[in-house]
């Protein structure tokens, strides 16, 4: 497989917005599954391409999976402070997992953060049970921030995102 990165093109938001949600859905990570508010959020491409970049993987113009990458906060930004760049719904298409679809759309995240000017760290929040992804983050050289875990849903007290950095 010939995994490009690239910024996605208005015509694959549809595409992407699905991987997100399956992948969101399949995995159990949506407490309130189809009836889950945050659903729309995950197939609304769109929108979060208006205040962050939506970079996809392809491999020949199939969409395998996408990240959105905030680079300097605004309205996707959930734990970025100044000079963090922030990672944000990572989805891989159930059928390429396995293949290093999520790693290689990490580590363009990672690149972006390098390049974009006064960037001095790369944030994310994940969920508990997302193991896979957990080391990815591990093997690229991110490392826990207990101190910076949150909830979301501060009205569900079982709903804590961990929280990683990486310092660039």
């Amino acid at each position: 497989m010939d995994i490009r990165i690239r910024h996605a093109h208005p015509h694959e938001y549809d595409r992407i917005g699905e991987i997100t949600a399956q992948a969101y859905l399949g995995d159990g990570l949506l407490d309130f599954g189809e009836s889950d508010e945050y659903l729309d959020e995950l197939r609304d491409v769109a929108k979060r391409a208006t205040a962050a970049e939506v970079l996809v993987a392809v491999d020949h113009d199939h969409v395998l999976g996408a990240v959105t990458f905030v680079p300097r906060g605004g309205p996707m930004a959930d734990i970025a402070r100044p000079g963090e760049a922030e990672i944000r719904m990572l989805a891989v298409a159930h059928e390429t997992r396995g293949r290093g679809v999520g790693e290689t759309l990490v580590r363009a995240c990672v690149d972006h953060a390098r390049a974009t000017p006064g960037c001095v760290r790369v944030v994310l929040s994940t969920q508990r049970t997302m193991h896979a992804a957990h080391r990815i983050y591990e093997r690229l050289g991110f490392t826990r921030t207990p101190d910076r875990d949150w909830n979301p849903l501060p009205d569900l007290d079982d709903i804590t995102l961990l929280t990683y950095e990486l310092t660039l």
